[in-house]
């Protein structure tokens, strides 16, 4: 249960993750100190904060999920991009002008860049952020380019009476997906009083905004009119959803399975849930609110209300840590994908069940139980 819930941040007090010692090895050192191509995103470190070290990321290659998914890439591949992908590094504000630059371009933009020294081997993984192979700190940068900003994009950061969370709604509202919602929020593009936010917390907060706000929409829609269940795979992670009529309920069920990433030789089943508001952070960290912005993005556009169970099971097929991204995709895709009507909620579980593989995840449900014994007007 601790590697569950550490996923490589140390925990343990080693001075290194001995899961995660076996990743180290998976790309060879670049001994260049320049580097000319394109930098398609940034990145913020949390290290230090207020004071934190940022720069871009830059690799002749797309930084964007979605896309890795749509080309059909394997976990090999990914690991094999985000080892080549060096992780510029400089001061607080030293390049704020630049990573602005890069992150409100909705196309990749050229840099060239002088390192202070040969950019080093540093492969790091979590279970939030994508992981990033090289690093360098960075002695000066050039732009190449213009950036090129969508309509939406260029009123949203030149509002500077916009609050941040309306920024995210209004952002999300007009099609510009979460991935560049973050890179705006991280280079300080946003909101009233304008900060660099690391990309750790950027991807959570997000996540967690856009679905609130999704959350209350969803509160006023009519209720599902039947029991649906839905399901997908990703890079070893089996995601299934359990939708029931009723006002807005959200839980999430973690089983990470013997012999993968972080569980070793034995399951590990971690749970959290919610009403209509969440208090505090949840226990299943970025992956809680990465499935939950899925499901309300489909309830608003389908216009109905629910209660929902998100089942996520981890096989070692998901042999190396690749983000909350994964979990997020994993449950699009599955509500994107067809649907399982059933009469009953036992029906649905039994569904939900089979579609899993195991059914042990049932009593550590809390939802499942108070909708079998509870009644609401929507019986009636």
């Amino acid at each position: 249960m601790r590697c569950a819930e550490c996923k490589g941040k140390g925990l343990c007090g080693l001075p290194r993750c001995p899961i995660m010692s076996r990743f180290y090895a998976q790309a060879p050192v670049r001994p260049s100190d320049h580097y000319q191509g394109s930098a398609p995103s940034v990145f913020v470190g949390s290290y230090g904060y207020p004071k934190v070290a940022g720069g871009p990321l830059m690799i002749n290659d797309a930084d964007n999920p979605p896309d890795w998914v749509a080309r059909g890439l394997g976990i090999e591949d990914i690991v094999g991009i985000r080892a080549r992908t060096i992780r510029g590094t400089a001061g607080p504000g030293r390049l704020a002008e630049n990573l602005q630059e890069i992150a409100i371009s909705s196309k990749p933009l050229d840099v060239e860049v002088r390192f202070t020294k040969p950019v080093a081997f540093d492969l790091r993984f979590d279970g939030t952020i994508a992981p990033v192979g090289l690093t360098g700190a960075i002695r000066k940068i050039d732009v190449l380019d213009n950036a090129r900003v969508d309509r939406a994009v260029d009123r949203a950061t030149s509002d500077t009476d916009l609050s941040t969370t309306d920024a995210f709604e209004i952002l999300h509202a007009s099609g510009t997906d979460v991935y560049q919602i973050t890179q705006l929020l991280t280079a300080g593009l946003l909101g009233r009083k304008r900060h660099v936010v690391p990309t750790r917390w950027a991807i959570t907060a997000v996540d967690d905004s856009v679905s609130n706000r999704l959350k209350k929409k969803i509160a006023r829609y009519p209720p599902l009119s039947g029991i649906e269940v839905f399901s997908a795979s990703l890079y070893g992670n089996h995601i299934v959803c359990l939708l029931t009529p009723g006002d807005w309920k959200f839980e999430m069920i973690e089983v990470w399975r013997k012999q993968s990433l972080w569980a070793g030789e034995d399951e590990t089943i971690a749970q959290d849930g919610e009403g209509l508001t969440k208090p505090g952070y949840s226990p299943l960290a970025g992956a809680y609110y990465s499935a939950r912005l899925a499901v309300t993005e489909y309830l608003e556009s389908i216009q109905r209300s629910a209660r929902v169970l998100v089942l996520r099971s981890i096989t070692g097929e998901y042999w190396a840590p690749l983000g909350t991204w994964v979990v997020r995709e994993a449950t699009r895709n599955a509500m994107k994908g067809p649907k399982t009507a059933c009469a009953t909620l036992q029906a649905g579980v039994d569904t939900a069940s089979r579609l899993l593989g195991f059914s042990h995840w049932r009593p550590h449900s809390r939802l499942i139980p108070e909708l079998m014994t509870q009644k609401t007007l929507f019986d009636f």
